[in-house]
């Protein structure tokens, strides 16, 4: 029966045919059930009662089963809004730019940022991923990535962003700075910062930093590498030494770079950049015995010293022989120079070149996108997971602003309405007529009051109680039989209500009613109404009350059976 119901109340036009307000009335909180009467004496309590109240625990199961079905349907439709049952987020999302040879999320299992909440990685490159930017600090990143041949699909709000990658390389045709903007424009924090990160997208203009460094220093403490910026080809003229090394845009890993050894060579590269219509840069060639790589992750530091085996003047092209050297105060001076511009570098490298004659170079400075060398990678990746979570810590709040919520379809404004209390709602049970063919149990004054009462209460606002009430779902057959046709009198207050067709035994004055707001209705109110229940059939009481009741549980039968008729 519980599977016809849910498809009963998954059909589209019965949720819109609800009454007003039933949506409402599911996010509410399920009132309190009063205790159960204490069990009656076998010898003094007829079995009448205990049927009654065995029929009202089924009835009451009955229609909370109802209601659970309808809240389910209604939650899978999206009607209902599911915020308020659902836990709040437990965890802080990482985006991490990378290659996917490197597995990041293994290094951030078992942490915990702010000790509560976890850390959920999302790792992409950055020709894989989207995103869109709000100025209320919203950034939505959509990501598409392939993972064992399955083409992944996904949409998130990082928290915070490592930057593995470069967001720009001419030699591979990659500009991705516009996606730097966007995290920077919904100020998302990073590592390392944002502005250096964008800064790093020219090496020249990284390389004038250095020169300022260099300037302030000294040769001595600080060996910078002579340089020339050329910014086109127009007055790439000539060098007044050779070997020299021209350097063609902005690229990595050795490519763009030329060894020129004449001016004749220059002349020729001179014309090869004026095709790429972007600058150079030309510095002259050391014959290097070993380049030196000092690498700093927070405060842990490194010194590499690579040997090129193939004959190749670059050493980072071709084979080459990588060792750990010991960490000097001059190179952790150079490091922690260099790690100060842009306002500070959490990741760096300082690459320098160690001549035949013994004089050391700087040449570049690398920021968070420097590869891992050496037989410690696993080591670094770890301590640059430490340096991201105490990053998060300071950065990323414990509590996100709220967004603000949009109205479903099916909720009411709740302006100028007042709920009534549940507590009112159980002072007087509904009486439930006795079986067919019982004894007839004469009511007095108490349950004539009752019964009024509760017709006012459930009357429409500033009306009289009717007789009669009409279905949402269609109209009401008639529940009583007249010896004549039904003929309603019209009713102002103060007037006496008589029932066509019968004989009262005292007429009965009706108060006004006072002008209220009509309540919101409950749940079984508003399950009985959508299953063509009249309520006044429950709560009449007339002199020929057989028959009514006998008419009120024909009804019944014939709305259960159309109900289960589909």
């Amino acid at each position: 029966m519980m599977n016809f119901l849910r498809r009963r109340l998954s059909d589209s036009n019965f949720i819109a045919n609800l009454p007003n307000g039933y949506m409402t009335d599911l996010q509410r909180p399920e009132p309190q059930q009063p205790p159960p009467p204490p069990p009656p004496q076998p010898s003094s309590v007829s079995p009448a009662p205990e049927r009654k109240q065995s029929t009202q625990a089924s009835g009451s199961g009955f229609f909370s089963s109802i209601s659970n079905a309808v809240k389910q349907t209604a939650a899978s439709a999206g009607l209902v809004d599911q915020t308020s049952s659902t836990a709040t987020k437990k965890f802080k999302l990482l985006l991490v730019i990378d290659d996917p040879h490197t597995e990041w999320a293994k290094c951030f299992r078992g942490k915990k940022v702010h000790s509560e909440f976890d850390i959920k990685v999302e790792q992409a490159e950055f020709k894989e991923i989207n995103l869109v930017s709000y100025a209320d600090g919203t950034c939505m990143v959509d990501m598409q990535v392939f993972r064992n041949g399955t083409k992944v699909v996904r949409s998130f709000k990082p928290d915070f962003v490592l930057i593995r990658q470069h967001p720009y390389s001419m030699a591979e045709n990659e500009n991705y700075r516009n996606i730097i903007i966007g995290f920077q424009y919904a100020g998302i924090p990073s590592l390392n910062s944002l502005e250096s990160i964008y800064n790093f997208c020219d090496k020249p203009w990284v390389f004038s930093q250095l020169v300022s460094i260099y300037k302030n220093l000294g040769p001595e403490k600080f060996p910078l590498i002579e340089q020339t910026f050329y910014p086109n080809h127009k007055e790439m003229l000539t060098m007044p030494t050779f070997p020299v090394v021209v350097k063609i845009g902005h690229a990595h890993g050795g490519m763009g770079k030329v060894k020129v050894e004449n001016h004749y060579d220059f002349q020729d590269i001179a014309s090869v950049v004026a095709l790429t219509q972007t600058y150079a840069t030309s510095e002259p060639f050391i014959d290097s015995k070993y380049d030196i790589r000092i690498q700093k992750i927070g405060n842990n530091y490194k010194a590499y010293m690579r040997t090129s085996i193939s004959g190749n003047w670059k050493t980072n092209t071709g084979s080459a022989m990588l060792e750990q050297i010991a960490m000097s105060d001059k190179y952790k001076h150079w490091v922690d120079l260099c790690s100060e511009i842009y306002g500070g570098l959490d990741i760096c490298a300082v690459k320098a070149v160690h001549g035949k004659d013994g004089k050391d170079h700087i040449i570049e400075v690398m920021d968070c996108a420097m590869p891992l060398i050496g037989e410690h990678q696993a080591e670094d990746q770890q301590l640059i997971a430490d340096l991201v979570i105490a990053k998060m810590n300071q950065t990323v709040p414990k509590t996100s602003a709220p967004s603000p919520q949009r109205p479903t379809a099916t909720q009411q404004p709740q302006s100028g309405t007042i709920k009534e209390p549940h507590a009112e709602t159980n002072k007087i049970p509904p009486q439930r007529p006795p079986p067919q063919g019982g004894p007839v149990q004469p009511q007095g004054v108490q349950s004539q009051n009752q019964e009024a009462s509760l017709q006012q209460r459930l009357s429409p606002q500033g009306q009289p109680p009717q007789e009669k009430e009409s279905s949402p779902t269609g109209p009401q057959p008639q529940l009583q039989k007249t010896a004549g046709p039904t003929v309603e009198q019209p009713r102002s207050h103060g007037q006496v209500t008589s029932k066509p067709g019968m004989m009262n035994s005292k007429p009965e004055r009706v108060p006004p009613p006072k002008p209220q707001p009509h309540p919101q209705l409950n749940k079984s109110q508003s399950l009985t109404n959508a299953f063509s229940f009249s309520e006044s059939s429950f709560f009449r009481s007339s002199l020929n009350e057989d028959e009514a009741k006998a008419e009120t549980i024909r009804n019944l039968r014939k709305s259960f059976a159309s109900l289960f008729s589909d």
